[in-house]
């Protein structure tokens, strides 16, 4: 049977292979780290809220924050719901009126989303399996060397979520 696995942010990194941010999350007890690519500017959304930057104007994530909650809406929790072809898939669910939607969204939106509205994040138990597939690289050599290196992440190589 499915089961969802909370998680948290457990830092914001960039790839040394690629130079790509990298979301880790990881779920309470420390057993299960995912690592997801996103683009330059998603992880600087995330890391603005992290860090509790004040914008002056809104960003991307918190116009969507604004529109749900003017249209009555509440954002319930965010779900890394699949991992196909080397992509993630989450949902964002959302309650309208009595109704529960879930919103097809990429995971880095639907992360910079949780933040600003303070939703648990969720992944997937199959996820989770399947991630642990992930080619990180082309070469072989280099994917083993960043499996190990995600292994072994000690809380102070995170940093202070700085790109």
């Amino acid at each position: 049977m499915a089961m969802q696995i909370e998680m948290t942010i457990r830092g914001l990194m960039v790839d040394p292979m690629t130079n790509m941010p990298i979301v880790i999350l990881r779920d309470k007890a420390g057993t299960h780290v995912l690592p997801i690519w996103v683009g330059i500017f998603e992880a600087n959304a995330i890391a603005l809220q992290i860090e509790n930057v004040e914008t002056s104007r809104p960003m991307t994530h918190d116009l969507l924050r604004n529109v749900i909650t003017d249209l009555n809406g509440a954002v319930e929790k965010v779900v890394v719901s699949d991992f196909k072809e080397s992509t993630f898939y989450a949902l964002i669910h959302v309650r309208i009126g009595g109704e529960l939607v879930a919103v097809d969204a990429r995971p880095s939106d639907a992360i910079a989303l949780a933040l600003r509205v303070t939703v648990p994040i969720y992944v997937e138990d199959i996820v989770i399996k399947n991630a642990r597939s992930i080619d990180f690289a082309p070469e072989k050599g280099n994917s083993e060397r960043l499996a190990k290196w995600l292994e072994n992440l000690n809380p102070e190589d995170l940093g202070k979520y700085k790109m």
